[in-house]
């Protein structure tokens, strides 16, 4: 075992039994290779990467390349989920000079952190264009050895270039303004510029679930219904996007969740691995489509990947664990697991033989239901991976089938449901994907968020208690594992009974959001009491006063060494953006001289040329789209539990409401505690059952108390 069978992280533990002489990321590896005078060979990967397991099977466990490595470099291995900081520094340099990136990603650097080569997946021997790893190795010491001063002086160069290219820059002079409402207009058109019609989603394979996108599109026909014109462009691509992944292969049609990316453009064929923040986003994303367009199927989809977290994806004391792999052992294999090769996607593929053994009687209902064929279904492999495999995927609709089958509708949605119990049960018995089980907080952030939004739009139904709960003990969870109150400190990772890593910008934000959001669904005053010191801790310590915006990093680490900014959504938003979505909330709970400000000089850093980068910021065109709304506030007050205000709350839900700060306020001391933060609702009272309050800007129209005046008011209002 080398250095890291110490270590937390699942990555850096798969790692642990390599020849290869690894150090974490630290001042034991650095002091080395500045003592040695050596340079440094920085891996950085995740745990749930395919090509990062590959590239360990081909090269890490290699006795020859090990041999090559401890001779010649000092070897460090980074998680890029831990150390996002690391990772988006050389990122940024791989990009850069090869114009791509991706995980794994090698780069070589000089012993005081410069890189001077780098690139992603290297094979062993040289194939596919590629060098060959072992003779890179080769051809990089011997450069090292007779040419360092070219080295050093091109890695020097390099640099500063790399400082040049991620220097934070926002618009300035004239151009540093609040874009209009035509730049939104803007940003929709570049989306119907790129949008598949037939298929969904935006440009060709590979296709990911942005949710950022999706979301800015429902604002956007939120936005554009309200002034009465151009709303159903937006909100068609949004939903028949997420009605295509729905239906398609990238959703686990069994056991629920969305796989990380299709690799088609049909939505059919996915990448098989399993990230937390895509389930968040994704959840939210169904949740506000199904609102926006009054189909319960975008519910249905939402809940049943809500129910995927909970049962596959939750620690027992509550967080949220942060990925389920690609990769598993073929279940023909499971025999000898140990002498067994993982595949991706062994554990989710079937062949035909497979499922008609389970469907019995129900086999043609089945067939047809999820696209079965007797050779398989999978022509996009090009690996061969999936070859006499069946990717399952919604083929037929219910109707379609009932009328080929001469069924009910009924009886064909029976048989389907009975083929899913039967094949989930199965598939329980396979050898299950790596579960990434570290407890991240920004992950777990977007993931209260999800849950706690779910069950305030179920409002009602058991599983919305169900939804609630779990939201309230995994905030719980990261109050009581990750957060220090009495430093202020909050922590970025735990696993195993240790927290740790300093938390990074996005931790601080992406936790806010999840509060705000569970404020919103139980009205506990203590969630947003949390997220007010939360937003404060991140000004302090991420604020960029010079030239606006908040750093990933809080500058004190001195082996990071650029400080950056995200501007730009990647797999997740940025924190940026979702800074300052928070903060138009919070302002429009407590008034804010100091959060409107930063609001205003957020939204002005693009300046008008915002809408032509739509792709690239979507989730900052959300705060655009919120800021030219308005923000208004619903407050509904009454016994939390009591039928009247269950009936408000239900028939809030039924309205898509994006622009609006929901505040539920239980009566009593509750209400008191809440107006020492809320003073707006102090003399709001409940009438004889429970109340609505809806209000723009702190002023409020008068109380309503039966669902129907509820939805005359905000048709006449929020609506129009």
């Amino acid at each position: 075992m080398n250095r890291l069978a110490g270590e937390r992280s699942p990555y850096l533990l798969q790692h642990a039994a390599n020849p290869v002489d690894w150090y974490p990321w630290g001042d034991e590896a650095l002091a080395r290779a500045r003592d040695e005078d050596k340079p440094i060979f920085l891996s950085i990967g995740y745990s749930t990467c395919h090509w990062c397991h590959v590239m360990e099977h081909e090269s890490f466990v290699n006795d020859a390349i090990a041999e090559a490595l401890n001779r010649s470099f000092v070897s460090i291995k980074v998680d890029r989920e831990e150390r996002p900081d690391v990772d988006r520094v050389y990122m940024a340099f791989v990009q850069a000079t090869t114009g791509s990136g991706g995980w794994p990603m090698t780069v070589f650097l000089t012993p005081d952190l410069k890189p001077f080569y780098g690139g992603t997946y290297f094979p062993p021997t040289s194939r596919w264009g590629k060098p060959g790893f072992l003779d890179l190795l080769g051809e990089l010491a011997r450069v090292w050895k007779e040419d360092r001063s070219r080295v050093e002086k091109a890695a020097g160069e390099l640099f500063g270039r790399l400082q040049l290219v991620t220097a934070s820059r926002g618009a300035s002079g004239t151009e540093a303004v609040i874009a209009d409402e035509e730049s939104l207009d803007v940003a929709v058109e570049q989306f119907q510029m790129t949008f598949d019609t037939r298929h969904g989603g935006f440009g060709e394979a590979p296709k990911f679930p942005r949710p950022a996108e999706l979301l800015f599109l429902l604002r956007e026909y939120a936005r554009r219904k309200a002034r009465g014109r151009g709303a159903q462009a937006p909100l068609l691509m949004a939903t028949e996007t997420l009605r295509a992944m729905a239906l398609g292969g990238m959703r686990d049609q069994i056991g629920g969740g969305f796989h990380r990316y299709s690799v088609d453009t049909e939505w059919r064929v996915p990448h098989f691995e399993k990230m937390l923040y895509d389930q968040a986003q994704l959840v939210l994303a169904y949740l506000e489509a199904g609102q926006a367009s009054g189909d319960a199927f975008f519910l249905e989809v939402a809940a049943d990947t809500l129910q995927y977290v909970l049962r596959d994806m939750t620690d027992q004391a509550g967080g949220f664990y942060s990925a389920e792999d690609a990769d598993s052992v073929p279940p023909e294999e499971a025999a000898n697991p140990a002498r067994a090769e993982k595949k991706e996607g062994a554990f989710y593929v079937w062949t035909d033989a497979e499922v008609a053994a389970l469907a019995g009687n129900d086999i043609d209902v089945v067939r047809r239901g999820f696209g079965l064929e007797t050779a398989g279904n999978a022509p996009h492999d090009p690996h061969g991976e999936f070859s006499g495999k069946n990717l399952l995927y919604v083929a037929e609709s219910v109707h379609d089938i009932a009328i080929r089958t001469k069924l009910t509708e009924a009886e064909v949605a029976e048989a389907l449901a009975r083929a899913r119990s039967a094949l989930f049960a199965a598939r329980e018995r396979r050898p299950r994907p790596h579960l990434d089980d570290k407890v991240l907080t920004a992950w777990n952030g977007l993931m209260i968020a999800a849950v706690a939004r779910g069950a305030r739009v179920l409002a009602g139904q058991d599983r919305a208690k169900e939804f609630l709960a779990a939201a309230r003990r995994a905030a719980a969870f990261i109050r009581a594992t990750l957060w220090n109150a009495e430093s202020r400190q909050l922590w970025r990772r735990y696993r195993s009974g240790d927290a740790g890593i300093a938390a990074y910008a996005e931790d601080h934000a992406f936790l806010i959001f999840g509060l705000l959001e569970l404020f919103q669904a139980d009205g506990d005053p203590a969630w947003l009491e949390w997220a007010v010191e939360l937003q404060a801790v991140q000004d302090e310590r991420f604020w960029d006063p010079q030239d606006g915006g908040w750093f990933s990093t809080s500058g004190d680490d001195p082996t990071v060494l650029l400080r950056l900014k995200e501007e730009y959504d990647g797999a997740e938003p940025s924190v940026g953006a979702m800074s300052v979505l928070n903060l138009l909330m919070l302002s429009h709970l407590m008034p804010s001289d100091d959060h409107h400000a930063k609001v205003e000089r957020m939204l002005a850093r693009l300046g008008s040329r915002i809408g032509a980068a739509a792709r690239a910021v979507p989730m900052m065109l959300c705060a655009l789209s919120s800021w030219h709304a308005g923000i208004g506030q619903i407050v509904i007050v009454g016994n939390r539990d009591s039928a009247p205000t269950l009936d408000l709350e239900r028939e809030l839900a039924a309205n898509y409401l994006p622009f609006t700060v929901h505040v539920p306020v239980a009566t009593g001391q509750a209400q008191d505690t809440l107006a020492g933060q809320l003073d707006f609702i102090r003399d709001m009272t409940a009438g004889d059952g429970a109340a609505a309050y809806v209000c723009q800007n702190f002023t409020c129209l008068h109380p309503v108390t039966r669902p129907g005046q509820l939805r005359d008011v905000l048709n006449g209002t929020l609506n129009q």
